[in-house]
């Protein structure tokens, strides 16, 4: 008898994904809504993290030095609770968009600091020293041969970062910030189906960006380095993905 209810429970369990799916169709205007509010979210902050934590991250590779900076500020990026970033954000620039924002931006930057220092770092030396009897300035080295040679594994840095990003811009809700969150955590409102049509969501919009920044990275690594960048995938666990 008892196994019989647990099999009636998990089948009432499964029965939410239809539930869930039809939510969707027939709330996709407020699913649209909700999607754009949570797209705008995750582009904002993961396009900020990149402009802070890519050049920093690329310098530092080139220099050869930093590891203890890169390392250390990926620890404290991991470590820091997104909710305790948005509490402090509350003090400085008050409830809503810009809150959620800098807790996603702390987010961010930890992947893509230590992917980019990684990957400049391990660029190999002799096409470094090449370049510079050539004439090259530091500049011009790091521009024309240790971003191009470090793409894939610069990439792997920032589409680990998107997925987190997406995932967690979930909990704009409780400060304000739109997205899919406001589904989510309102189980009163729209219900089991509507929170798990809402996460379901939440799953696609991250894989799409994955996907994506995938495509892109395809398209700008040169075509000798496409072979070895299949082998880059982002390690979703560390936010560190190495040769």
């Amino acid at each position: 008898m008892g196994a019989h209810t647990e099999g009636d429970v998990t089948l009432a369990d499964l029965g939410v994904f239809p539930d869930a799916v039809e939510f969707v169709v027939d709330e996709r205007a407020l699913i649209l809504e909700k999607t754009w509010e949570h797209v705008v979210l995750s582009a904002t902050s993961l396009a900020i993290a990149i402009a802070v934590a890519l050049p920093v991250g690329a310098w530092l590779g080139h220099l050869h030095r930093g590891s203890f900076v890169a390392v250390n500020v990926a620890n404290l990026g991991r470590a820091l609770p997104s909710l305790a970033v948005i509490a402090i954000g509350f003090v400085f620039l008050g409830v809503g968009f810009r809150s959620v924002a800098l807790a996603l931006v702390v987010l961010a930057v930890p992947p893509i600091l230590t992917n980019a220092y990684v990957a400049v770092d391990e660029v190999e030396p002799d096409a470094v020293d090449a370049a510079r009897g050539m004439g090259m300035s530091r500049w011009q080295v790091v521009r024309r041969i240790e971003l191009p040679l470090a793409l894939p594994l610069v990439f792997a840095g920032i589409r680990t970062a998107a997925v987190f990003v997406v995932a967690t811009a979930t909990i704009a809700a409780v400060a304000g910030g739109g997205g899919l969150g406001d589904i989510i955590v309102n189980q009163a409102s729209y219900g089991l189906e509507g929170v798990v049509g809402a996460a379901i969501c939440v799953s696609l919009l991250a894989l799409a960006a994955d996907v994506a920044l995938g495509l892109v990275q395809r398209l700008l690594t040169p075509a000798g380095l496409r072979a070895g960048a299949r082998a880059l995938e982002p390690d979703v666990t560390t936010g560190v993905t190495r040769r």
